[in-house]
């Protein structure tokens, strides 16, 4: 019965492991196509993005039928480490450096995800300042006084002496 369990949450940690291994590829070269600008193989990305998608749902729903297996037999079912406690130790420690790993990935993720984040936030507001600057023709409004504008001319050229 415990080998069942055992091998059923390796398969699952080792499949887990993979689409994270592929996550990881995927946000580091979209991070190097956005530094670069290329929105063409951006673009392309797409498709492969929800293959991974698909694939993490996948996991996650084999993840829940382990979890909802192990309710009803009793074993604890709030998480696969919790359903791992349940096993044999030597099976247990077996686990363990799985579930941490995959703990970790999944962290490193977070923060992957979140820097590529920041990388389009910077990215909008640099477009916006250009838009901004090509609205208003580069020039900035006055702080203080009656809101008259200024002509953009040169004193030089334009003006009377």
């Amino acid at each position: 019965m415990h080998d069942t369990w055992e091998s059923d949450i390796a398969a699952l940690l080792a499949e887990l492991a993979d689409v994270q291994t592929a996550l990881l590829g995927m946000l580091t070269e979209k991070r190097k196509l956005l530094a670069a600008g290329d929105t063409a193989s951006l673009s392309t990305m797409a498709s492969r993005e929800g293959e991974l998608v698909d694939r993490l749902q996948a996991c996650h729903n084999r993840r829940q039928e382990l979890l909802d297996h192990a309710k009803q037999q009793g074993l604890p079912a709030d998480s696969i480490r919790s359903l791992s406690t349940s096993l044999p130790a030597e099976s247990r420690q077996r686990l363990d450096t799985s579930i941490q790993e995959a703990a970790d990935r999944s962290r490193f993720l977070q923060h992957q995800s979140l820097t590529n984040w920041v990388l389009v936030q910077r990215s909008l507001l640099h477009l916006s300042q250009l838009i901004e600057i090509i609205a208003t023709g580069g020039r900035l409004k006055p702080t203080y006084g009656n809101g008259s504008n200024r002509q953009a001319s040169g004193a030089l050229v334009d003006r009377a002496a």
